[in-house]
């Protein structure tokens, strides 16, 4: 399948630079556009279960979190050589819904995300990947970390 929108949400880890390798070089061979996306949870407790978009713009409120993450996210883009890819920070109630809904809300065709390669059902049911896996309105290329 020919995917035109990749979504690549980045937890900063060292392992996750190799998520983003793989988001990359998926989003390079199928001409997809690349989006990257950092979840802060429980930012904004006003809003009700959904999410909030909040772009990559440096006259967004001095918050240190946020702009900490803004500061992670376009380091990560620049270590992977994706500089021009859509760089977004949500905050959500959880990360599974901050993953979720920015991928409804933007079309994405692949979400990609890192998953600890824990062993047996059990330990794989209260993972993110997992979470994002079943409720998600695309494919997930759940890459092992």
């Amino acid at each position: 399948m020919a995917y035109q929108h990749v979504l690549f949400a980045a937890d900063f880890s060292d392992e996750g630079l190799r998520v983003g390798e793989r988001a990359r070089e998926i989003a390079l061979r199928c001409g997809a556009r690349l989006s990257m996306l950092h979840v802060i949870e429980d930012v904004n407790v006003s809003l009700g279960g959904g999410y909030e978009l909040l772009p990559v713009l440096p006259e967004l409120p001095d918050e240190t979190l946020l702009r900490e993450s803004r500061s992670a996210l376009e380091e990560m883009a620049r270590r992977l050589g994706v500089e021009d890819a859509e760089l977004w920070v949500v905050s959500a109630l959880s990360t599974k819904e901050g993953i979720i809904g920015a991928a409804r809300d933007h079309r994405v065709d692949l979400i990609v995300v890192g998953s600890h390669g824990r062993h047996g059902l059990a330990l794989l049911l209260g993972s993110t990947a997992n979470a994002v896996l079943h409720g998600a309105p695309c494919d997930v290329l759940a890459v092992r970390i």
